[in-house]
């Protein structure tokens, strides 16, 4: 299969509306990728925290509207990044969105570990409550979101949800890069799957992002890795490694704590 990571360059000066024009153009852009990715929270930018409440949008709001025109007329399936999502019943969310080749929105997953501590995501967004995987053409995905890496319980539940590919769009800071590969590789070999993870490019809210968005496969080995700036990171890969490396080396039968109860019949 082919993936195109798309590391887009963010910035506090570019309105939304724009930003999401110019994201579009580079989805469509895609033609002949299976899966396309883009960052966390680009279109308002991920440190942008001031902008979030105003600029939050239903999951049929602007930015679905031209995400999903774009995966159908790439013919893609498309992990749009994450949005601000305005629940009109509850508190703001990190919300990714997933739509097939055909344009439909397929799944959503709202970030369950928020950033910040006190302050920032941690005190203004909800925290999702559901493990997420997608069947696709090529694989189980499993979504996560960011600082989500930091928390290998939740790989684990995905593994164990079935998925294949772990998608994990970022807004990851410059100060802490060496933290975002090690920890995508990290992902990567634990789980005996690959790691699809797109950060943001430029800088929003006055944090530098670090770019280097990654791709890893199974055995930790990194396929592709991209530079400082906004650029498509294409890479091509045979999703059937994952189920080798796990027949290969079949760690997973080892584990002892925390495997999931078996089902009552």
């Amino acid at each position: 299969m082919r993936a195109s990571l798309i590391q887009l360059a963010v910035s506090d000066t570019e309105p939304p509306a724009e930003r999401r024009a110019r994201a579009a153009a580079l989805v469509r852009a895609q033609q002949g990728a299976d899966l396309v990715v883009l960052p966390e929270l680009w279109p308002l930018g991920g440190f942008a925290y001031d902008l979030w409440s105003d600029g939050a949008e239903a999951l049929d709001g602007p930015t679905s509207d031209v995400m999903a025109a774009a995966a159908k007329a790439a013919g893609v399936w498309l992990h749009a990044g994450s949005i601000v999502e305005r629940d009109p019943d509850g508190p703001i969310y990190n919300t990714s969105l997933l739509f097939a080749p055909d344009g439909e929105l397929v799944h959503t997953y709202r970030k369950i570990h928020r950033f910040g501590f006190d302050s920032g995501e941690a005190v203004v967004m909800g925290a999702g409550q559901e493990i997420v995987t997608a069947a696709t053409d090529f694989g189980t995905l499993g979504l996560a979101t960011c600082y989500d890496l930091r928390f290998p319980e939740l790989f684990r539940a995905l593994l164990d949800a079935g998925a294949q590919l772990l998608v994990v769009p970022a807004a990851w800071p410059a100060r802490r890069r060496e933290h975002w590969t090690l920890l995508a590789r990290a992902r990567a070999v634990e789980e005996q799957a690959f790691v699809l993870a797109c950060n943001t490019a430029g800088t929003h809210g006055g944090v530098e992002q670090a770019g280097h968005s990654i791709v890893v496969d199974p055995w930790g080995r990194v396929l592709a890795e991209a530079g400082d700036g906004e650029e498509v990171l294409a890479v091509e890969f045979d999703p059937a490694e994952v189920a080798k490396a796990r027949a290969d080396f079949p760690v997973h039968r080892d584990r002892l704590l925390g495997i999931p109860a078996p089902v009552q019949r």
